[in-house]
């Protein structure tokens, strides 16, 4: 028989499953506790083991941060949290610049972002290593046309081949700096390159 929850217990649910999807790691009830405006981490206690005898939460004993949200098996119980299917539209150079080509994939993503214009792509390269961004990894990119000094951008040069380097505006020019120290960075005139996504997130697979 399905199990109903409460509102709160789904707002509980729904922060440790967001919490784990921005952080990497389950949250602590202080932290659940702050995040939803619970002065007492007893009642935070009540809901997470509320929510693990209903099989949505599972806790190891002795451990801290050892929460794990579970599937939802059934119907009838709270919805999952919605996840979100992005494209993946083919891999970005992270050492010279090479075409973004099409690729009919898509990587599916739950509680990471709600935003609608994001997508994905696989980092090839190691230009931007310092930065954490290395060979084989997903970044998520924001659409937008526009960036500020410093931020890791998806940037087309001469309307063909994308690159992924941090942006620095420089008068009439634009400076790509890759984030390894062993490479020189990249300028152009700013006629040449177009701004298509900032990095919002990586995705690493082991």
């Amino acid at each position: 028989m399905a199990m109903a929850i409460t509102k709160r217990q789904h707002q509980v649910h729904d922060f440790i499953a967001r919490f784990i999807g921005e952080h990497g790691y389950c949250p602590s009830y202080e932290e659940i506790g702050n995040g939803l405006g619970l002065s007492s981490l007893a009642t935070v206690h009540k809901h997470v083991t509320n929510l693990e005898k209903k099989g949505l939460l599972k806790r190891q004993e002795n451990r801290s941060r050892s929460i794990d949200v579970l599937p939802n098996r059934s119907k009838g119980k709270m919805p999952e949290p919605r996840g979100l299917e992005l494209p993946l539209i083919g891999r970005i150079a992270a050492g010279r610049p090479v075409e973004a080509l099409e690729n009919p994939e898509t990587i599916s993503l739950s509680d990471f972002t709600r935003s609608k214009d994001v997508y994905v792509l696989e980092v090839s390269g190691e230009s931007m290593k310092d930065d954490h961004i290395l060979n084989g990894d997903y970044v998520l990119i924001e659409k937008t046309k526009t960036a500020r000094d410093g931020e890791i951008v998806v940037a087309l040069v001469d309307g063909a081949d994308a690159t992924l380097k941090r942006w620095f505006r420089q008068g009439d020019s634009v400076r790509l700096q890759p984030a390894n120290s062993a490479m020189q960075p990249m300028i152009f005139p700013a006629a040449m390159v177009a701004v298509q996504g900032r990095v919002i997130g990586v995705l690493r697979k082991y």
